[in-house]
């Protein structure tokens, strides 16, 4: 027979105090006494007593989790991103809940509807639906949201973002200065913003160098990862005229990609240069070291996680509207091996 869990009114019977004084011991300590709250502190340890999340939730309206939803959890990209909001929230005195889309708006919609069951205290996400749609049963049920890595609209609430556009230009830019005149761009799923912007950066630096746009040759991937990028590089090899360049839509991708052309027996950069995005940690330790656009992914998390932590506040203490913000932060270019050889 399962051990009954020791409840509040345990506690305060072996206390010999009220069930209110116990509930103010947690909730409102000031209010008791110092040695009562000792006593009944030794009693909770004693008994193993664990406050009920759940009955605080009814009383109170909201948890003390906010929830982190993201595009997917196998990309250290976002592991970082989630230690950054980690920190902002713990600093709060909240935790957090880290759930996965998989890039799936269906999947996305779900995890919302759940978000809302558990009466979270405010969401970050990285939004897998660019119509936004999925988004809206979080306004109106007045939730706070954040988004992360994708630049909202005003009237969508808060934000933080990069540059993407400049990143693809940077990317691009770079392998042109290197005298690169066919580049490939391995994307990946084309709902995706950040897929859509860095292509756009891509071709601004070609343009802006005087070269026509067939310059960039775009080769689209269902996923975002090592598998899809082993995948492209299969494509690539099969091109009439192969690229001499390559810039990948992330760096997993860039992995996937290399560990196919050393397969292929194609050295990298020698007869095909590579550029990742991201600067995961794993991109300096591959076995040419990978050139990457580096995003700032820690601190986009707490910068995140601190915006959605201010409305919140905004909402608990004041009648005032919460003003949205907008940060945007600059990418930069992480160059190494992958990508150092001159076009002769």
């Amino acid at each position: 027979m399962a051990k009954q869990a020791v409840g509040i009114k345990d506690v305060a019977k072996a206390a010999g105090v009220s069930v209110g004084t116990v509930s103010n011991t947690f909730n409102r300590p000031q209010s008791v006494a110092p040695q009562t709250r000792e006593r009944i502190n030794a009693v909770v340890q004693r008994l193993g007593y664990v406050r009920s999340e759940s009955a605080r939730q009814l009383r109170s309206g909201s948890s003390r989790i906010i929830a982190l939803l993201v595009l997917d959890m196998g990309n250290p990209f976002f592991v970082d991103v989630a230690r950054g909001a980690e920190r902002a929230a713990r600093a709060a005195g909240l935790g957090v809940m880290v759930c996965n889309t998989a890039q799936s708006p269906a999947e996305e919609a779900e995890y919302i509807e759940l978000f809302i069951e558990q009466r979270v205290r405010g969401v970050l996400v990285t939004p897998a639906d660019p119509s936004g749609r999925t988004l809206a049963p979080l306004r109106r049920q007045g939730i706070p949201h954040v988004m992360v890595d994708r630049l909202a609209e005003e009237s969508q609430g808060c934000s933080v973002s990069v540059d993407d556009v400049a990143g693809g230009a940077l990317a691009a830019g770079h392998l042109l200065a290197q005298g690169h005149r066919r580049i490939a761009y391995v994307s990946g799923p084309q709902h995706l913003q950040q897929i859509k912007d860095r292509r756009t950066g891509a071709l601004q630096a070609i343009a802006a160098a005087g070269l026509p746009a067939e310059t960039l040759t775009e080769i689209p991937t269902r996923h975002l990862d090592i598998a899809g990028g082993r995948d492209a590089a299969a494509r690539l090899l099969g091109l009439p005229e192969r690229p001499t360049a390559v810039f990948c839509a992330n760096d997993l991708l860039a992995m996937g990609l290399q560990q196919a052309l050393f397969a292929a027996g194609v050295k990298v950069p020698d007869e095909m240069a590579v550029v990742g995005y991201d600067d995961i940690d794993f991109a300096s330790a591959t076995a040419v070291p990978l050139t990457s656009v580096r995003q700032p992914s820690a601190d986009m998390g707490r910068l995140a996680a601190e915006l959605l932590l201010q409305e919140v506040s905004a909402d608990d203490e004041t009648e005032t509207e919460h003003e949205h913000r907008h940060v945007i932060l600059q990418p930069e270019l992480v160059v190494r091996a992958s990508s150092m050889y001159r076009v002769r």
